[in-house]
């Protein structure tokens, strides 16, 4: 199972170099058009937004850590180990049941938003907000698995570091 998971890592992270030279290839475009031809390009600023969009939610969604999020820990870092184990636990219950609760809204305003399409790519705004639906899904499905890990026992070092799948450093 780790050698899948590893590997789905590998292609996410695939995915986000191919989405961020998508995003410097559109970039160069715009510049070289506009000041090296003098003929300003529409589509390469929807595809910089579009690609930015993505790449913010599918990395969120595949590569963040834990560690790397902004935690207010102070009242948390003074308290003993069951207690920690208490706050994490009902941190991720919590974070699970509010992206639980918003998906039937999310999943309704992203299907609303299917009637529209971009200006000038034209691309269908549900496509370019689904990347949402799967951050979400990604989300609760991480936290849903760090309180089992919770209740299971295992070391709150290990919860707070690595992503699943991923080895420890």
């Amino acid at each position: 199972m780790a050698g899948i998971a590893h590997f789905l890592h590998a292609r996410a992270k695939d995915v986000m170099v191919a989405l961020m030279a998508v995003m410097f290839f559109a970039f160069i475009v715009q510049i070289g058009s506009r000041y090296v031809f003098n003929a300003p390009v529409d589509w390469t600023f929807e595809l910089i937004l579009i690609t930015w969009l993505w790449s913010v939610f599918w990395g969120a969604a595949f590569l963040l850590k834990d560690r790397d999020q902004v935690k207010f820990d102070v009242l948390y870092n003074h308290v003993p180990e069951r207690a920690q184990r208490v706050f994490a636990l009902v941190a991720a219950l919590l974070i699970a049941g509010g992206f639980l609760l918003s998906a039937p809204a999310t999943w309704s305003f992203i299907e609303f938003k299917s009637i529209r399409s971009t200006d000038m790519l034209h691309l269908r705004f549900d496509f370019l907000f689904g990347v949402y639906l799967l951050f979400l899904a990604m989300t609760v499905m991480h936290y849903l698995w760090r309180a089992v890990r919770i209740v299971r026992g295992d070391a709150l070092e290990t919860l707070d570091g690595e992503r699943e799948g991923e080895d420890a450093r």
